[in-house]
């Protein structure tokens, strides 16, 4: 195309171009354009221009400027909103069918169809925020047609963002408050055109011609390649790579998990996913009115089924701890126990349950073990919370094991982990006295507590027919640990299938398990 010679303007040549590559020059050379608006204005996908473009810049033709801006975008919650409904229009829908109705009525007729008791009281506090709800008499009421332009103003809202367009500032900033809407930075490619084209341009010596990249007897035939531009094959260029497949970096870290109690002397414990109310609730000594072991906290399998207990001189001890303490010296907790509640079937809340199951078949001893397994809970999905997590489980059991030999084990594991300082407070469990929490920073999201252990009662290691001994015990709720190790501030990053953050997630590995 061009060649220095001995002069400062450069010689140029006549310059070939494919019939997209002349189009992309002449909307370039009319005016500067990023990426998207170019691909817009020719009606094609934006990364079939990418091959093009780097062939123009290649040339002298283009230059490419990247830059970083600020779009919103919605949130995965506010995507299922605009699919499946906002709050406020699901509860606006429900109000226009029942009329005025109770603020409970309007709930459970809301659960029958489907909704959350969470989503309903979403819905009516925007109704309400909006004047578009009152309450009159204990019923709810709407107020029109404040209601349906609510309601259609934040779904349109909703519709703008997704179409990478913004609506009012002062509409958006509620969206991003709800959780429905975020900002995030995406870079865009600015265009412009050299002094190189504009030359060529002005001398003619830009022209367009079909380019060939592989020449076929088709085209040797009819002579078309007469005419054209070939390609040339640069036979030094290297091959694309193609990332190395891994395991995910979050399950990596389990399995550094398991290799560090392992390396200390636990043993590896298991237990199932469904579990008996008795192991889960009852043989830790969790009384059967505490609100844990309520629908809110606890997920029930359906049908009301009954699991098997054949060990009745387990059950006759459980119930007496619960009713009179079981000859520890407590007074237990001074109820009637039902051994048909403890026989309900539930997603496990915790891998405690495995710990009781060990102590009851092991009994007395010396032995120290660990589970590191998933457990279930209600829970609402945010940065920090999920309804479906790991938990670490442990036990050190032995006549001479106390309350420091706790501590010593928060502290030996933050060291292994590289957690930093542990600050510890006292705690309150059903089944442990004495109880601590164990706390560690996260660079964002501050003190984080991971470490809630204690000391097992007398009154559960009586139920389960464990004398001599004393066991300290933790539940470690592992998910924030890794989110502190692979430097993450949200936890469903632990669960993600973005192959992106695979690949450049931090390998936490000790090199013996580099395979």
């Amino acid at each position: 195309m061009s060649v220095n010679g001995d002069h400062d303007s450069p010689i140029l040549t006549k310059t070939y171009v494919s019939p997209r590559q002349m189009r992309i020059l002449m909307a370039i050379q009319e005016s500067e354009l990023d990426v998207d608006e170019l691909a817009s204005r020719l009606n094609v996908k934006r990364e079939d221009l990418m091959r093009d473009i780097e062939e123009l810049k290649s040339k002298g033709l283009l230059e490419v400027e990247r830059v970083e801006v600020p779009v919103y975008v919605l949130t995965k919650e506010g995507e299922r909103c605009l699919k499946s409904g906002l709050p406020e229009e699901n509860v606006l829908s429900l109000l226009s069918s029942l009329g005025s109705i109770s603020r409970e009525e309007l709930t459970r007729k809301g659960v029958e169809k489907g909704f959350k008791p969470e989503e309903i009281e979403i819905g009516i506090a925007q109704l309400a925020a909006g004047k578009a709800l009152i309450v009159e008499s204990g019923l709810l009421k709407l107020v029109e047609p404040n209601a349906h332009e609510l309601v259609e103003r934040n779904k349109s809202a909703l519709e703008l963002i997704a179409r990478g367009q913004l609506p009012e500032q002062q509409l958006l900033n509620t969206l991003r408050r709800r959780g429905l809407v975020e900002l995030r930075k995406r870079t865009k490619l600015r265009l412009r055109a050299t002094g190189t084209l504009s030359m060529l341009l002005s001398k003619g010596l830009l022209a367009e011609a079909p380019v060939i990249t592989e020449l076929t007897p088709e085209i040797l035939e009819s002579d078309s390649w007469r005419y054209a531009v070939f390609k040339p094959f640069d036979l030094k260029a290297e091959p694309p790579s193609i990332p190395a497949g891994r395991k995910h970096p979050y399950l990596e870290f389990l399995d550094w998990l398991r290799e560090i109690l392992v390396e200390m002397g636990f043993e590896e414990m298991k237990g199932p996913h469904v579990e008996l109310e008795l192991w889960n609730f009852d043989a830790l000594f969790q009384a059967q009115d505490h609100p844990a072991r309520e629908i809110h906290d606890t997920y029930f399998v359906k049908g009301n089924m009954l699991g098997e207990i054949r060990d009745l001189e387990l059950l006759k001890r459980i119930a007496s701890a619960h009713e009179n303490g079981g000859g520890t010296g407590s007074k237990g907790w001074g109820y009637k126990w039902d051994p048909l509640r403890a026989a309900r079937l539930i997603l496990r809340t915790q891998t405690t349950a495995v710990s009781a199951r060990t102590l009851y078949q092991r009994g007395a001893g010396e032995y120290m073990c660990f589970s590191l397994d998933r457990v279930f809970r209600p829970e609402n999905l945010d940065a920090k919370h999920s309804m479906e997590f790991y938990q670490l489980e442990g036990i050190i059991v032995g006549r001479k094991v106390t309350f420091r030999n706790l501590l010593g084990f928060f502290n030996e594991m933050a060291r292994r982990l590289g957690l930093g300082e542990v600050k510890v407070k006292p705690a309150y469990f059903p089944f442990t006295e004495p109880s601590v929490e164990g706390f560690i920073k996260h660079e964002k999201l501050g003190w984080i507590e991971v470490f809630p252990g204690g000391m097992f009662r007398p009154e559960m290691l009586a139920a389960l027919g464990v004398k001599g001994v004393n066991v300290a015990a933790w539940g470690i709720g592992i998910d924030r640990i890794a989110m502190t190790v692979l430097g993450i501030d949200d936890i469903r990053l632990l669960f993600t299938q973005d192959l992106d953050f695979i690949r450049r997630a931090p390998r936490p590995l000790p090199t013996s398990l580099l395979r």
